[in-house]
């Protein structure tokens, strides 16, 4: 049973992906991870509920990488951010955008629910950046909390820019910590 939720789960993260939200039907997402319709309502109630556990699962994937680049410093964070999308333009062949900047771009105005668990999403994150830029020595008049909004609205940016200019992920990384460095005290 478990399997064909985590093949639900991932078929919906591929489809929402390549595809959106919006445009996937229940029907398609039982085609793409060969279950009935019932499979599917055993284990989701909906397609948001779909779509929070699709959240989570990318998630798990980025914090993952961020936990793998925190003790590697600021500029690290970057690289994780790069490496996943990264992965995504090898399965994929292009840019497909950010998973949560995705469903918050298609559903934030028309679901509360799902909005409220993508922004905790970015809250949680942003936190982390803070932390991760407390410490380091920033230019006078940065704080940490500013830096790291900046920094998350840059990650944003810099992948939309990709996805639409069809540019490669290592762009995303050069951006971001061109963006930080200018912001150290001590450029790198």
């Amino acid at each position: 049973m478990v399997v064909s939720r985590d093949r639900i789960v991932r078929s919906a993260a591929k489809l929402f992906l390549t595809r959106s939200y919006t445009s996937v039907g229940i029907t398609d997402l039982c085609t793409a991870a060969e279950v009935h319709k019932g499979s599917f309502y055993h284990f989701f109630p909906s397609k948001a509920e779909l779509a929070k556990a699709v959240i989570d699962l990318h998630a798990a994937e980025f914090d993952k990488r961020f936990d793998e680049a925190e003790s590697q410093g600021l500029y690290a964070v970057a690289g994780a951010v790069a490496y996943v999308q990264g992965k995504f333009e090898e399965r994929f062949g292009r840019i497909v955008g950010c998973p949560f900047g995705n469903l918050a771009a298609e559903l934030s105005t028309t679901d509360d629910d799902l909005r409220a668990h993508v922004a905790h999403v970015f809250d949680r994150w942003e936190q982390r950046l803070v932390a991760a830029c407390e410490r380091v020595e920033l230019r006078d008049g940065v704080e940490p909390e500013q830096l790291a909004q900046m920094i998350l609205a840059q990650i944003q940016g810099q992948i939309l820019i990709a996805k639409v200019r069809l540019r490669p992920a290592a762009e995303i990384a050069a951006g971001v910590r061109a963006l930080i460095s200018a912001n150290l005290k001590e450029p790198v």
